[in-house]
């Protein structure tokens, strides 16, 4: 074998490597966050979210009995987001008790897509808890303060539904 091809070689069985290591890696993470996962919903036993198809941990808290929401409405909401461990990461409610309403179109790729789910179940005046693991929010890669590899927990209030355009 020259040289040529040694170098070669060697340089692709160091990307294989590297390859099977960071597979290694996230392997690691996502089975420390299904743990995660898992230890907050057994410690929780009075919350009994139902798993969705898409990974989705969904509790209805107070079905509401308002319109429900549907692509392109835009959602005016109350919530407060979390780290499993408890600790207030992001809310819209001010320490006086007043709400900074947030106004997020549905399903248009302005929250992470497991927020976007859970708000089509809910309805106007709905209250509901969601339990996003990191694939339906910011992945591996996190974002901000969030680590990658971290799921969220959310309490929201679906205070009302502005219709958007239908087809």
């Amino acid at each position: 074998m020259n040289t040529l091809n040694k170098r070669l070689f060697l340089l692709a069985g160091a990307m294989l490597l590297l390859t099977l290591g960071s597979c290694d890696k996230s392997e690691k993470y996502e089975r420390e966050e299904r743990e995660k996962i898992d230890s907050y919903l057994a410690s929780h036993p009075d919350q009994d979210f139902e798993l969705k198809p898409s990974g989705l941990y969904y509790l209805e808290i107070n079905p509401g009995d308002g319109q429900a929401l549907q692509t392109h409405d835009t959602a005016c909401i109350k919530y407060t987001g979390k780290f499993l461990s408890g600790t207030v990461f992001d809310t819209n409610v001010n320490s006086n008790g007043t709400i900074d309403t947030l106004f997020a179109p549905v399903n248009e790729g302005y929250l992470v897509a497991g927020y976007d789910e859970g708000l089509t179940y809910m309805t106007e005046g709905g209250k509901s808890l969601m339990l996003i693991p990191s694939s339906l929010a910011y992945g591996p890669t996190g974002w901000g303060l969030i680590p990658g590899y971290t799921p969220l927990f959310f309490e929201v209030e679906l205070l009302r539904v502005v219709p958007g355009p239908r087809n």
